[in-house]
């Protein structure tokens, strides 16, 4: 196991991170979509868009959404045309506004949502043709076990295609996004979320997360084949993929 600093939402000894996580995204969930999209700009959309068709080289049926939060990768993965399309995701309120969003969408026949745990998924092995993780993986409490169970449930030869934050290293985009990370987002955050740790914690989450060749290290060590990395928008979020 890594020996990163593990980063908590609201420090506190008495609780794991996992629990911990769970709360802030119950806490922050009514303002999150808006923030998520405000505080990007709106070019998350963009990211989803590139992995989704990595993902679609495998012509995945059957998607699997881990940390879907309120469902906006699942939807994005209806481009693919699968036959099923499931989100699970630890917080219920994340989960009941996802609901909500996919019933207005009229989407509610082809992508379920469930509650449930990221690094210990209910699901029986190789049932999914393709897996998606978006913004999740550096909340895991056990990077590891995650993702060794995230490659459990899919099938041989089916794909994983993981988007999450990374560290620009271009100076002056670095410069920007440091600058945008530690004063822009915890200010609008705490504003209008009214929970002043999440959107601290957020981008310190990314600071002390592996990246680059040490997470495609660690998604080779617990079995992926062919891993894969793609820098997108001047590496402010990397796209990391693997085959079972």
């Amino acid at each position: 196991m890594s020996n990163k600093k593990v980063i908590k939402p609201y420090n506190n000894k008495a609780t794991s991170k996992k629990d911990e996580i769970k709360d802030m995204f119950n806490n922050i969930s009514r303002r999150y979509d808006f923030l998520n999209h405000f505080l990007s700009f709106g070019i998350d959309k963009i990211w989803r868009k590139k992995a989704i068709k990595v993902l679609g080289e495998v012509y995945p049926k059957k998607i699997l959404d881990v940390a879907t939060g309120t469902g906006d990768f699942a939807i994005a993965s209806l481009k693919l045309n699968p036959e099923e399309v499931i989100g699970v995701d630890i917080s219920k309120g994340m989960l009941d506004l996802g609901k909500q969003k996919i019933k207005r969408k009229g989407l509610d026949s082809i992508i379920k949502m469930h509650i449930g745990d990221s690094e210990n998924l209910s699901y029986e092995s190789n049932y999914f043709d393709g897996l998606t993780v978006g913004f999740g993986v550096r909340n895991y409490e056990d990077l590891e076990k995650g993702l060794s169970d995230m490659l459990r449930v899919i099938k041989p030869d089916g794909k994983v295609v993981i988007l999450e934050f990374s560290k620009p290293k271009h100076l002056i985009v670095k410069t920007i996004f440091g600058f945008y990370s530690k004063v822009f987002i915890p200010f609008f955050g705490k504003l209008f979320s009214k929970d002043k740790r999440a959107y601290q914690y957020l981008p310190e989450s990314v600071i002390f997360f592996p990246e680059g060749q040490e997470f495609l290290d660690i998604m080779i060590k617990v079995g992926y084949k062919n891993v894969k990395s793609q820098h997108v928008s001047f590496g402010i979020a990397t796209i990391y993929s693997g085959i079972k």
